[in-house]
């Protein structure tokens, strides 16, 4: 994938319900590599998944990050029917299964992960000079005018769009 920076500012569509769901690890302890190591590459797999049936499962995209102790992921979805699916799914339930078999209540790792439904015309976005990124990586990006410079405007601006 491609890191083309789109000069100027822009914005996102917001004429669709969207899921942002967040996930992550914390190493609570780094010489229990043998606890926190099967969890941490347990996501590569669904990662890949994901990308490769992105339509099907109503996964948008997505945003890693990486911190001394913890990681997390900023995904997006189509809906929350679609996330709460793929949480059945074979590959995340093995994940699931295992985690809780070989870590359980051990306090060297811990997991976590938020979910948020927001509704259509309840969200905007902005990005001044960069890739494709987060949200707009997501849904079509739009260049911001006079008109909509300001998230109010942006708000105000994508609602009139959207009737």
């Amino acid at each position: 994938m491609g890191k083309q920076v789109f000069t100027g500012r822009y914005t996102t569509e917001n004429d669709n319900d969207i899921v942002v769901f967040i996930i992550g690890m914390r190493i609570n302890k780094w010489l229990a590599i043998h606890k926190w190591f099967p969890v941490f590459t347990a996501m590569p797999p669904m990662i890949k998944e994901l990308y490769t049936y992105q339509d099907e499962l109503g996964f948008l995209s997505m945003e890693s990050f990486f911190g001394l102790k913890t990681t997390v992921m900023i995904q997006y979805w189509r809906s929350m029917e679609d996330l709460l699916a793929y949480a059945r799914e074979e590959k995340h339930l093995t994940a699931w299964r295992d985690f809780n078999r070989k870590v359980g209540n051990n306090k060297a790792v811990g997991i976590y992960h938020e979910s948020y439904q927001i509704k259509k015309k309840n969200y905007e976005s902005v990005y001044g000079n960069m890739p494709l990124y987060g949200l707009a990586k997501a849904l079509p990006q739009i260049p911001i005018t006079n008109d909509s410079n300001g998230a109010r405007k942006r708000l105000k601006d994508v609602t009139k769009r959207s009737k």
